[in-house]
């Protein structure tokens, strides 16, 4: 039987596992979009489309190393989160509880998603195993927005519950590479408000890299960190997804 079937597709072809103990990084899938916009959906089909294009990178790269990095890791898939996109906070309490599996098993979780709402579980989870938590987001946007009354959590405010829930230590974390515009007015005061650092895409490129990864990591030092990005960082020239 074993020669007749194949396992599940996994990033990169690493090992899938429910138990990641003894590996120091696990992916986890987040299919979940919020589903509160008309026409911008699908985002939850985002972790098995990386799976699938994941099968096309090459583990080797000179120039930074020279080693296998999933191998060195000992990274394993453990999947998808068993959840329902259109429940919302039934679905972020089972990112949550799957995340803080990883970190009790040991191994840093790499949540794959998804829109930008799932950063606010995964957050939460990181946040408990490891207080006094620094963010490092690279985005164009915030994801700090002012709350909608009616719809408070979306994937322009995951950043905001953040600060405000105290999960994480905003006046130490970086929101780096804003840029475009915007729907509503406010939004990098609001941020600012909330104790982040802004730094927008053209501060980076007009202060270059070093200079601003100097400043960022003086800040932090050797506080954790929650890093993520959001793909519309990069031009849609480039990620015309």
């Amino acid at each position: 039987m074993t020669l007749l079937t194949q396992a599940p597709r996994t990033f990169m072809g690493v090992p899938f596992s429910r138990d990641p103990k003894g590996a120091k990084a696990a992916i986890l899938g987040v299919p979940f979009d919020c589903g509160i916009h008309p026409f911008r959906i699908g985002s939850r089909e985002g972790p098995d489309a990386i799976r699938d294009q994941s099968l096309l990178i090459r583990p080797y790269h000179p120039e930074f190393g020279d080693l296998n990095l999933p191998e060195a890791l000992g990274l394993v898939d453990c999947g998808n989160v068993r959840l329902t996109p259109s429940r919302i906070e039934d679905a972020f309490a089972a990112t949550e509880k799957a995340a803080a599996a990883i970190l009790e098993a040991g191994a840093v979780p790499v949540g794959f998603g998804g829109d930008g709402s799932v950063s606010l579980p995964l957050v939460r989870a990181a946040a408990q195993k490891h207080p006094g938590l620094c963010v490092i987001h690279i985005d164009s946007h915030t994801d700090a927005y002012r709350p909608d009354p009616d719809h408070p959590l979306d994937a322009s405010t995951q950043f905001t519950f953040a600060a405000l829930e105290q999960r994480v230590s905003a006046t130490l974390s970086y929101h780096l590479g804003l840029r475009g515009t915007t729907m509503v007015g406010g939004v990098h005061d609001h941020g600012r408000e909330l104790g982040y650092n802004l730094i927008t895409l053209r501060d980076y490129l007009r202060r270059g890299p070093e200079t601003v990864a100097a400043e960022i990591r003086a800040a932090i030092g050797e506080r954790p960190v929650y890093f993520s990005f959001d793909m519309d960082v990069f031009d849609p020239s480039c990620a015309p997804g």
